[in-house]
């Protein structure tokens, strides 16, 4: 576990350049990690893109959200394994929600494994709701499928947001 002072953590936009050390950390936290090529094609895309970098500033965990039409989809947040379990994937989250809530976004979405319980979670305290589920939605072993859960975060009343 790392003691880094928070503070002493600064986001920052992703880049081209980050994607090697970004890999890693994808490598190392998933099964079925996203390609240097998603990420390339995001960025690509212009979708959001930030980046928790430690003191040295080395990647420590990182966000993708791709914006649509008053809504916000969050593809992809990640932190590092040494670097999990200290609040760094809620520092993702505010920064998210902050930079969306000035587009103005009315609603962040996103997909979560149905079996990654840690994450599901995270996302519950945060606020988001779980609203749905895709059934055989991602990869698995063996060939097989796991289903996504839906969950959404209003970022203004519903009522508010018509």
């Amino acid at each position: 576990m790392h003691t880094t002072a928070t503070s002493a953590l600064a986001l920052r936009p992703m880049c081209a350049d980050d994607l090697p050390r970004v890999l890693a950390i994808e490598q190392q936290v998933y099964g079925f990690p996203w390609t240097r090529g998603n990420f390339a094609d995001s960025l690509a895309a212009g979708y959001r893109a930030e980046l928790l970098v430690d003191a040295a500033a080395a990647p420590i965990g990182y966000s993708i959200a791709m914006p649509g039409v008053d809504e916000m989809h969050l593809l992809n947040l990640t932190v590092a394994p040494a670097w999990q379990r200290q609040g760094h994937a809620l520092r993702l989250l505010d920064a998210l929600r902050v930079s969306s809530k000035r587009l103005p976004v009315a609603v962040l979405w996103l997909e979560v494994r149905a079996g990654n319980v840690r994450a599901r979670g995270i996302y519950r305290r945060y606020g988001f709701v779980e609203v749905g589920c895709r059934p055989r939605y991602y990869p698995a072993a063996h060939g097989a499928r796991e289903d996504a859960i839906q969950m959404r975060l209003d970022l203004v009343p519903p009522e508010a947001a018509s």
